[in-house]
């Protein structure tokens, strides 16, 4: 008899509905088949040309080794400028992780401060690896129902209500992946609002902050004063708003105690994110921003 045993987590977890869906669309078109392909979150152009000559160049300078555990100073000096140049927020180095991906950056808060007893609030419709990775730590994913009616946006009240003493986090993803909805500003601050009052820490993913419908108006969740900045985890990344899909690069803002705690984590797991990837992405933030205008 096999002494194979695997993980309970592990036993019950799925693979991903999105690349598997992604995987078939490929396969359909291969055979000629017109695919219309609502799978994947993919820009609909390449990386910049600036972007790829930054990959080449950095490969020339040698920059093919090791990184620190947590990404490269100078990524994380370019994220830092980026928000105070986008959203007038002031963040530190000490404050960033950059990790393989946003999903990566995800995981990583998860695993860092979630685990067996915990809840963790999501409103629906979802991105579906939110309850999975929640799942993978233990923890059960509370899901809030929305409507188109209410423009797929959780409100105040049912974030208090679903708010129990097993309380966690609240991953609210903003602008949303499936819906493309973006928060109204004030509904976004009533949100906030409820994260002080009830002190529960938010993991806002805005991986989608650049990609807007028009007449739609995106905030950062630490936007909203000092009180709502020391409860938000931060995940984006450069991913969609400079299609650097492949490129799986990442970051979590978030308070110093959190990131460092990821950061030990992720020195276990994976070592570094691409030394490449990393100082092609400081020039995506750096450079000329018309491909996310």
């Amino acid at each position: 008899m096999s002494s194979i045993r695997l993980s309970p987590a592990v036993q019950s977890l799925k693979p991903s509905a999105t690349l598997a869906a992604a995987a078939k669309a490929k396969e359909l078109k291969t055979k000629g088949i017109t695919v219309y392909d609502f799978t994947l979150g993919e820009p609909d152009f390449i990386t910049p040309a600036n972007i790829r000559q930054a990959a080449v160049a950095a490969m020339e300078a040698g920059h093919t080794h090791y990184t620190p555990s947590g990404g490269i100073p100078e990524l994380k000096k370019a994220v830092c400028a980026a928000y105070k140049r986008d959203y007038d927020l002031d963040f530190t180095p000490a404050q960033i992780l950059i990790s393989n991906g946003a999903k990566h950056s995800i995981h990583n808060v998860l695993a860092a401060l979630c685990g067996p007893d915990d809840e963790v609030v999501i409103p629906a419709p979802y991105w579906v690896s939110y309850s999975a990775l929640v799942e993978l730590t233990g923890a059960t994913p509370i899901i809030v129902d929305t409507s188109e009616a209410s423009g797929f946006c959780m409100s105040a009240d049912q974030f208090r209500k679903a708010i129990t003493p097993r309380t966690r986090l609240l991953m609210l993803n903003n602008p949303s992946n499936p819906t493309g909805a973006t928060y109204p500003v004030a509904q976004l601050e009533s949100l906030a609002r409820v994260a002080v009052e009830k002190d529960i820490l938010v993991l806002s993913d805005e991986i989608y902050e650049k990609l807007l419908y028009k007449g739609a108006e995106f905030r950062c969740f630490a936007s909203f004063g000092p009180e709502v900045a020391a409860r938000t985890i931060i995940v984006s990344g450069v991913s969609k708003a400079y299609a650097m899909t492949g490129w799986r690069i990442g970051w979590t803002i978030g308070p110093v105690e959190v990131i460092k705690a990821m950061d030990n984590l992720q020195s276990q797991e994976t070592s570094n994110p691409c030394s490449i990837s990393q100082y092609a992405a400081i020039v995506a933030l750096n450079g000329p921003q018309d491909c996310v205008e």
